[in-house]
């Protein structure tokens, strides 16, 4: 604590940090995740993206979906993301992570206050109406098991930083609200908006 004491303020917002998407398939996770990525890269600062899908075909190969398997996933993701937060930089994942104590155990990986947990909270019926997979059709036809939200639980936060909208508010509006949170808490430079013109949200003032 005397380290992050010591920091002078033009200094701290250098600090890493990692932004835990999470929410059911569709939910829109990744096009906000993505949206996000861009606008923390506009500002200067160097950012990693951890996309779930992605994790899966390199470092999680092999893997299937029972919740060991599930658990194991989310720790690899989760010790990625400590070691680029440990090293002072920005990372952005975007995984289901449907098990609540998984994704405490992942938060507890990091220092405190550099794990913010972003619920991406869309209900079941707008997920399946988008499914772009065709994954919930298939398992609402009993073609895919332990799919989560169908024959599978997703826990819903309890402690989750920030929650959002995907129905009402668009990708870039949920984005805007993240950044907002990371000005308030040190971790982006408090002048990014005023050099990207961008307008504080409503939410968040």
């Amino acid at each position: 604590m005397a380290y992050m004491q010591s920091l002078v303020p033009n200094e701290r917002y250098r600090q890493g940090a990692c932004i835990w998407f999470t929410g059911l398939s569709a939910s829109g996770k990744s096009t906000t995740a993505e949206t996000l990525v861009r606008l923390v890269l506009e500002q200067g600062r160097r950012v990693t993206m951890l996309d779930g899908d992605v994790v899966r075909t390199h470092l999680s190969k092999g893997l299937g979906f029972s919740k060991e398997d599930r658990d194991l996933n989310i720790r690899r993701i989760g010790f990625v993301a400590s070691e680029i937060v440990r090293h002072g930089g920005f990372v952005v994942c975007a995984a289901i992570s449907p098990y609540r104590a998984i994704r405490d155990e992942v938060r507890g990986m990091m220092e405190k206050g550099r794990f913010i947990e972003v619920y991406v909270d869309t209900p079941l019926e707008v997920c399946e109406q988008r499914d772009p997979k065709g994954l919930y059709a298939k398992a609402r036809q009993g073609l895919l098991t332990g799919f989560t939200g169908i024959d599978d639980p997703y826990e819903t936060p309890l402690q989750a930083e920030i929650t959002l909208d995907t129905v009402a508010n668009s990708e870039e509006e949920n984005a805007s609200l993240i950044l907002d949170l990371l000005i308030q808490r040190g971790l982006l430079d408090c002048d990014i908006r005023a050099r990207h013109r961008l307008q504080p949200s409503e939410a968040l003032r």
